[in-house]
């Protein structure tokens, strides 16, 4: 049953407003360092924001999740930026919005979960070791480098020649954070512990002239970057459709586990997720045309939303008018804000990052190198170099459990009782060829399966083997391969 007008405006006055209020405090600090990090105009994360809260918040299939631009994204925009420029990094993100809105379109959006929890986990904390790595840099009053190994090269030159006031300002801003978390977030929740830390940083850089600021021009269009094919000149075509695809495939899973994860903290409607990663496509097609970072869904956004009340999607949507607002008319206030009180904050996110508990879940589950070579890529590689190692390292794993067969081996009443166990495929072909050579010769074998997949190359080798042996001397009386699933199975005609 649908509300009436009523209700529903009363439920938006009561409810989303307010916990609109508490996303926007959360987001508009968290945009503007990410876009720091990502090597991109501050402006260009406030974009992201007002696309994420008005576009995927208006169309978006999961109404209490809200998007904006994530630190997850930032070092691989970085490596874009560096790379291609931030002209064509826009061009990439509307390019990646159009395979998204591709992708929800025809009902993909289920394949992008088909990801290892351990690669995913391992990719997010080797992302939160670059930022954190990289913003210790922006602490000490210096620019970060490309790469960890050079960022963790020259820190002991960072820190021996650190500029004091620079220092002062990230390292107050990051105690605040942490001391607010850890003493003041469950009393005042309405407060996100971000805001209050960038606000100290700043009032701290007010007495401190020489600390360097954000650069923010007057207006949301005032400094507009359009997307640009300039680095085509020096880079294939294929360059920039392969960045398109990682950015796809990476976006588009943090979106949808977001959504899933999302779902877990309301009672509200489930999400519909082939909408969801359409309106992430919409929102990052029109972010790239507006110069702005691409979007995802981002669960600290998604949480506090929720934790604060939400009752509607109209939350999200209004924590993005707020946003545009500030952009419009309060920039003064935007360039006041110290880049080393963003540096602070980065380096709390990328450290909170990394969860000790995740990698030992995944090593409980027999998943601890794919996870260790995965952080290892991220960090000492690149990010789709880091995935890529971690996908095909759980394909491996995945291989040798299809791969696994058992053979038991009983002394039965009337006969030697043999039992098949596992997935019958000409992956375990070997190891069940192995495994029957150790039947005992010349007895009287019973020979059962206990399998839920068989396929052709494994019956051959049941079939072999059973003729070898009854030559050798031995009889099998074996179940009928026609009873097990796979297809065709039946036995060869007697020649």
């Amino acid at each position: 049953m649908i509300p009436p007008p009523r209700s529903r405006l009363a439920a938006i006055v009561a409810h989303d407003l307010p916990a609109s209020l508490v996303v926007f405090l959360v987001a508009l600090p968290l945009s503007l360092g990410i876009a720091v990090a990502s090597g991109a105009p501050a402006r260009a994360g406030l974009v992201a924001a007002v696309v994420g809260g008005l576009v995927v918040g208006a169309i978006g299939g999961a109404p209490f999740q809200v998007s904006g631009p994530a630190a997850g994204l930032s070092v691989m925009l970085y490596g874009f930026v560096q790379r291609f420029g931030f002209g064509t990094t826009c061009l990439i993100g509307a390019l990646g919005g159009a395979l998204q809105l591709a992708a929800g379109s025809a009902g993909l959006a289920r394949a992008a979960l088909a990801i290892s929890p351990a690669v995913l986990h391992a990719m997010l904390a080797g992302i939160g070791v670059l930022i954190a790595l990289g913003q210790a840099h922006v602490l000490l009053g210096y620019t970060p480098h490309g790469s960890a190994l050079a960022n963790v090269r020259d820190l002991p030159a960072a820190i021996g020649g650190a500029h004091g006031d620079t220092l002062a300002v990230g390292a107050l801003t990051l105690v605040s954070l942490i001391a607010w978390n850890r003493f003041a977030a469950r009393r005042v929740p309405a407060v996100p512990g971000a805001l209050v830390a960038v606000a100290v940083g700043t009032l701290a850089a007010h007495w401190l002239p020489g600390v360097p600021r954000v650069h923010v021009v007057d207006g949301m269009l005032g400094d507009f970057t359009r997307p640009s094919l300039s680095a085509l000149v020096a880079h294939p075509a294929s360059e920039l459709v392969l960045a398109a695809l990682a950015l796809t495939v990476v976006a588009s899973a943090e979106s949808l586990l977001c959504a899933v994860a999302t779902d877990t903290l309301h009672r509200g409607p489930r999400a519909d997720l082939n909408r969801e990663l359409r309106a992430q496509g919409v929102a990052n097609i029109v972010s790239g045309l507006l110069g702005g970072l691409p979007v995802t869904g981002v669960i600290v956004r998604s949480s506090a939303n929720i934790g604060a009340g939400a009752r509607t999607r109209a939350s999200a949507m209004l924590h993005g008018a707020w946003v545009l607002l500030v952009v419009l008319f309060a920039t003064p206030l935007l360039r006041a804000v110290p880049l080393a009180a963003l540096g602070g904050l980065l380096v709390y996110v990328g450290v909170n990052l990394v969860k000790v508990h995740e990698y030992r879940q995944s090593a409980r589950y027999g998943e601890a190198l794919t996870y260790l070579a995965t952080l290892g890529g991220v960090v000492f590689i690149n990010l789709l170099w880091g995935i890529g190692i971690g996908l095909a390292l759980a394909l491996v794993r995945l291989l040798r459990n299809l791969s696994g067969v058992q053979v038991q081996i009983e002394e039965g009443e009337r006969a030697l009782e043999v039992t098949v166990r596992g997935h019958l495929s000409f992956l375990s072909a070997p190891a069940l060829s192995s495994e029957l050579a150790l039947v005992p010769a010349g007895r009287h074998v019973r020979l059962r399966f206990e399998v839920s997949r068989v396929d052709q190359a494994a019956v051959e080798i049941i079939r072999a083997w059973k003729a070898g042996y009854e030559r050798a001397g031995g009889t099998v009386e074996k179940d009928p391969l026609d009873a097990l699933p796979g297809g065709a199975l039946a036995e060869h005609p007697a020649r």
